[in-house]
């Protein structure tokens, strides 16, 4: 993928986040039963997607990283009656596949995200029904073996769910949610003091499918 239609994605989902407040309208012409509340979330899922090119010789292959299971957690605080702002953080323990010969071998790598962001509940209250969420922050790649050096990358993420309450205090959320990292890599990605393979891209995109247990103060 080219670096400029990944620069209008982020361009995209920071204008969306920045029209956020202008959705609160809906809270203002139906004011919230309670209080707006903070919450803390913890989610448990399953993230798929993200790959890199590796350059043999004259030839490109394709590396992809392999689908696992996920962790994260939102911490939420008030803005008002609809919104939330958000501090989003995921990990994931996964695979990188390499090319080697004929065959493939594996790297295994840890990958988080940190995201700064916030959510806007579409019924006007925080904590009930449908909502759209999103953050910008890093990419932290941590492959697990020798010769290979972490990265860390500029990222965004946007996200749609829905929460159930059980309680004013307790509720289940479901989101999906979609990342994209800024690589930006001509070859020299994931070196150590000298590159075992050489590795390049302009992005990589991955896909969290999540399920959460949300608790409200």
């Amino acid at each position: 993928m080219k670096t400029r239609p990944l620069l209008l994605t982020f361009a995209a989902a920071a204008t969306l986040l920045a029209a956020l407040p202008a959705s609160a309208q809906t809270a203002a012409k139906n004011p919230a039963k309670s209080t707006p509340q903070g919450a803390i979330t913890f989610y448990g899922g399953y993230r798929g997607g993200g790959s890199f090119e590796q350059i043999i010789g004259s030839k490109t292959s394709t590396d992809n990283l392999e689908s696992s299971g996920v962790a994260a957690i939102a911490i939420d605080w008030a803005i008002d009656a609809a919104r939330n702002g958000q501090v989003f953080a995921s990990g994931q323990r996964t695979h990188m596949q390499l090319a080697s010969g004929s065959a493939y071998s594996t790297v295994p790598i840890n990958i988080g995200y940190l995201h700064l962001g916030g959510s806007n509940f579409f019924e006007g209250q925080a904590g009930h029904g449908a909502y759209i969420a999103g953050g910008l922050g890093a990419t932290f790649m941590a492959p697990q073996q020798d010769g290979f050096s972490s990265e860390i990358r500029p990222s965004m993420s946007i996200a749609l769910g829905y929460e159930y309450a059980f309680t004013p205090s307790l509720a289940l959320r479901g989101e999906l949610r979609g990342y994209a990292t800024l690589i930006n890599s001509s070859g020299g990605f994931f070196c150590s003091g000298g590159c075992v393979v050489s590795i390049r891209g302009d992005g990589m995109f991955q896909g969290d499918a999540l399920l959460g247990l949300s608790m409200r103060f």
